[in-house]
């Protein structure tokens, strides 16, 4: 069973709201790029505290220099995988919360379904 427009609209709200501005992704690369603050933000902690640890080595400090440097060119990509999955998740949700109507036409999100109760 699909979504219909209202549920769709809605699902691209949250994620407007709720998804990683990339404004505040570039910022953070361009001020604290070289610590991985960009990738603590977006969610990668892994690669942020890789990049973090290899700041501290004198060895590691170049590399970070050009792994933030590479970065500017793929946050773009970052933020729009996290939106799909965000997209996906979100949508699998609402299908799902659809579903449990028991084959009825998707009703209000937010309206509780009493009949289920033990009387």
């Amino acid at each position: 069973m699909g979504l219909d427009t209202q549920e769709r609209l809605l699902i691209e709200q949250r994620i407007s709201n709720e998804a990683n501005n990339i404004v505040v992704a570039y910022l953070l690369l361009i001020f604290l790029g070289i610590i991985g603050a960009h990738r603590f933000y977006m969610g990668r902690t892994g690669s942020g505290v890789a990049m973090l640890i290899l700041t501290l080595t004198v060895i590691g400090l170049p590399v970070t220099l050009i792994w933030a440097f590479v970065d500017l060119f793929l946050l773009p990509g970052m933020a729009r995988e996290d939106r799909e999955a965000m997209r996906q998740r979100l949508t699998t949700e609402a299908i799902a919360r659809g579903d449990d109507d028991r084959g009825a036409p998707n009703r209000d999100p937010w309206r509780i379904d009493r009949s289920d109760r033990d009387q």
